[in-house]
């Protein structure tokens, strides 16, 4: 049976390999993130980007663009895991005190 692949397909394979690599070689990734979540991330970030736009981006310009949505979504909710002591600090160093 043949598959049709759409241009979203082939971008969605694109990115999961890149996924693939960034989370084998960061361990914040490893640790942080759920690969089956992160695609869902960038499948509906595809809802609202055009994939044509991205089909034609060189590999090392992917590959930037996916780290940086990945590393957002790993640090994203850090600070709702401070104890009350370290968000005391953490308040405390962006006021300037």
């Amino acid at each position: 049976m043949t598959q049709v692949y759409t241009t979203k397909d082939t971008v969605i394979s694109r990115i999961s390999e890149i996924v693939d690599r960034l989370m084998q070689s960061e361990y914040l990734f490893q640790e942080r993130l759920d690969k089956d979540e992160i695609m869902q991330v960038f499948s509906n970030l595809l809802e609202r980007v055009s994939p044509e736009k991205l089909l034609y981006i060189d590999d090392d310009e992917l590959t930037a663009r996916v780290d940086r949505i990945m590393v957002r979504e790993a640090v994203s909710g850090t600070l709702n895991l401070l104890t009350p002591e370290q968000m005391e600090i953490f308040d405390a160093a962006v006021e300037g005190r």
